[in-house]
């Protein structure tokens, strides 16, 4: 089932790449192209790769790169916005007046019906899980493709909008966001790499000979400010928390000092968004917003977060002492 929601995500890429080429947008096109191989093909290319097939794997890899080539050339910019055609803001703002509220109805949808599936799978003998049959892990990701594919159904019947009238919409909202729409995928991918070449050793050698690794208020202290920074750094503590953890948290915090694994891993979590909170790098909180509401300043979101950032870091710091280290 997870293979047929990729698939569609697929097909929406390209979807959106036909229209920029149409529109002669070729640079854009191309982008959504590379985005929507992995999705199309990644099976394949993971097949190949474990046959020995090195090549697909490798054009991946060359598709990476074009993507930051690309992305450093342009800037993100209003994909059907190429001016306001026959009127189509006012167009826009008419039928939200319309339909009021009425609008946040398929959005709303989308979590109720996660948990509705995600809650019923639970159930012995239900049939959703017959129907679905995921991998226990996957089991969110497939209902949240089919919560998102049954709000679209939901939006255009609310709207009564055409099928193609969600496509041009998709096509608009991914252009204006651009290029941080594939950060996250990125910066998790990143995690698993940093986790696989041993970061984790690394960091865990420059921990020790910086503090005292028999003091278990340091080791807490490093970790916590590791989650901080290297969340910061990298945009996304998913990056983060694999390093820190083979680094710092089981082999120091975990192992030598007794710390309770779910909370030093649930809080440890919570405190890297603490360097979400104030990064450009976490583009899809910090930047596409900005973006979507046109505000003045780039930095316009992390100026109106970093005093919630830091009084929390302290917060989670204390809980971590009190219930990780107990």
């Amino acid at each position: 089932m997870m293979r047929h929601i990729y698939v569609l995500v697929g097909l929406l890429f390209v979807g959106t790449a036909v229209l920029d080429a149409r529109a002669r947008r070729w640079s854009t096109a191309a982008f959504w192209v590379i985005v929507a191989a992995p999705c199309l093909f990644g099976d394949a290319i993971l097949d190949a790769a474990k046959a020995g097939t090195r090549w697909p794997a490798q054009a991946m890899g060359a598709g990476v790169i074009a993507l930051a080539v690309i992305a450093a050339r342009q800037r993100s910019r209003t994909g059907a916005g190429d001016g306001d055609r026959d009127g189509e803001a006012a167009a826009r703002e008419a039928s939200a007046a319309r339909l009021g509220n009425r609008l946040f109805a398929p959005a709303l949808a989308i979590p109720a019906i996660v948990l509705v599936l995600v809650l019923g799978a639970k159930i012995p003998g239900n049939p959703i899980v017959r129907v679905l049959d995921p991998a226990p892990s996957q089991l969110p990701l497939v209902a949240l493709g089919i919560a998102a594919t049954l709000a679209l159904a939901f939006a255009l019947r609310v709207t009564r909008s055409r099928p193609a009238h969600g496509l041009t919409e998709a096509r608009r909202l991914l252009n204006t966001i651009g290029w941080p729409v594939v950060l996250p995928t990125m910066l998790a991918t990143l995690g698993s790499v940093f986790a696989d070449t041993g970061v984790g050793k690394a960091i865990a050698a420059v921990v020790g000979a910086v503090i005292s690794i028999d003091s278990a208020p340091a080791c807490l202290l490093a970790f916590a400010l590791g989650m901080v920074a290297f969340t910061a750094i990298t945009g996304n503590a998913f990056t983060a928390f694999p390093v820190m953890m083979s680094g710092i948290g089981l082999p120091l915090l975990v192992v030598r000092h007794g710390a309770h694994p779910a909370a030093l891993g649930a809080i440890g979590m919570l405190t890297g968004y603490c360097g979400t909170l104030v990064t450009p790098m976490a583009a899809n909180f910090n930047i596409v917003p900005v973006l979507l509401l046109e505000l003045r300043s780039d930095y316009a979101v992390i100026r109106a977060q970093w005093p919630t950032a830091i009084p929390l870091f302290l917060v989670n710091l204390v809980l971590l002492a009190v219930l990780a280290m107990r």
